[in-house]
């Protein structure tokens, strides 16, 4: 299974910024279909923005214009740059493949925005 490693993650005053990272097992991070998920409290699981398999990139609603999910493969590491973060980001963020069922899951980043 993927070994997937969450950080970045911490507190942050609305209206900030924050910035997450990804690193993970077993993937390629050139050329694997990947995202951001995230789970906000009392609720599932939702996508948040992917990166690959596609011309180009989606982002969720809520997000969009706000968060830029990247890659770097020489470093095989994936970001995503959040700006003016807002009270309802808070969650534990995830990354994983996606367009496919995740097999394995990491303990996420928290991300908490305060007023």
């Amino acid at each position: 299974q993927v070994q997937w490693v969450e950080s970045g993650g911490g507190l942050v005053q609305a209206g900030g910024s924050l910035r997450l990272s990804c690193t993970a097992s077993g993937i390629d991070f050139e050329r694997d279909a990947m995202g951001w998920y995230r789970e906000r409290p009392g609720k599932t699981r939702e996508l948040v923005a992917t990166i690959g398999g596609d011309v180009e990139s989606f982002y969720g609603d809520s997000v969009k214009g706000r968060f830029t999910i990247s890659r770097d493969s020489a470093n095989n590491t994936m970001y995503l740059q959040m700006t003016s973060l807002k009270l309802d980001d808070t969650a534990v963020y995830y990354c994983n493949v996606v367009f496919k069922t995740a097999s394995s899951w990491g303990q996420g980043a928290q991300v908490t925005v305060s007023s």
